[in-house]
């Protein structure tokens, strides 16, 4: 019997490769093609359209860093609006704050949240669980444009890559409409690339400027990801006048209590201090 490897290309030359002990679903939504797979080395992971969204041994990383930072910099965050997030890790992540009242998300495959409910309850755990997650299902672009102006504390734009469906959720227009969702002292996360391959560099860059362009705070954190693509990815910070370093209150983000895998107030402080190279690449003008 042949042995079944995942491979995803970094490059044309370069690829992630990962045994596959069994893959347990493959299915085409109207959205994207999605496969979940089983491996020895990080347990269940699944894809859309070909890339890695989670694997069961290092989501919690993508989800400590998505949430953690924005409530160290406001505690007082209450409301909060996920888009995207489907395979439900972030809204976890959310929720065990519980200072936080009220946690929309909106997925626009179902398919993806049903799958991630079959498949990995580590994620999912809290979709059916927690009273304060409306889950909507629906095209995140229009939510946020019709959104009530300054209606949340917090969005978290937990998105694929910029092509497909998450393609609409990297532009101007969809930047503005969040501003406008926020309240005063608003955060904007996203998803926001790798600074290391060169296609993933150009969409962090065209990415950077266009949150600089909206929002009088915009800067990028950095976490280290084994199974994203050179293991180096980001996050976009983006805010109405909060600084991610200077406000950041560690005293009362200690007093949540969380027993964090990842996160902590030091390695918050480090995920701001960029290398040399990704500090040129945002610089660069295509």
């Amino acid at each position: 019997m042949l042995d079944l490897w995942f491979f995803e290309f970094d490059a044309p030359d370069s690829n992630l490769s990962i045994l596959v002990k069994e893959q347990l679903d493959s299915e085409q939504t109207p959205f994207q093609k999605i496969d979940v797979f089983d491996s020895e080395t990080f347990g269940k992971f699944f894809t859309l359209d070909g890339l890695i969204m989670i694997t069961e041994k290092d989501e919690f990383i993508y989800h400590e860093m998505i949430s953690n930072v924005p409530m160290a910099v406001n505690p007082d965050i209450k409301k909060v609006l996920i888009i995207g997030g489907g395979d439900g890790g972030t809204a976890r992540e959310v929720c065990r704050f519980k200072t936080v009242e009220q946690v929309d998300m909106v997925e626009i495959d179902e398919r993806v949240v049903r799958l991630c409910q079959k498949y990995f309850p580590q994620t999912a755990c809290a979709l059916d669980n927690d009273p304060r997650i409306n889950l909507i299902f629906g095209d995140g672009l229009k939510f946020v444009q019709d959104a009530p102006e300054g209606a949340y504390d917090l969005i978290l734009v937990d998105s694929t890559d910029p092509l497909g469906p998450g393609e609409g959720l990297f532009t101007t227009e969809f930047y503005r409409n969040c501003y406008r969702a926020l309240n005063d002292k608003g955060i904007l996360i996203n998803q926001h690339e790798s600074p290391y391959y060169k296609e993933y560099a150009y969409e962090m860059r065209r990415a950077h400027k266009k949150l600089a362009s909206v929002f009088s705070i915009a800067t990028v954190y950095q976490f280290y990801m084994p199974t994203y693509s050179s293991g180096h990815w980001l996050f976009g910070f983006a805010s109405k006048g909060l600084d991610p370093v200077k406000d950041a209150d560690f005293k009362r983000w200690s007093e949540f209590g969380l027993q964090n895998r990842y996160y902590n107030p030091g390695v918050h402080l480090g995920a701001f201090a960029l290398p040399n190279y990704v500090q040129e690449e945002l610089q660069k003008e295509d």
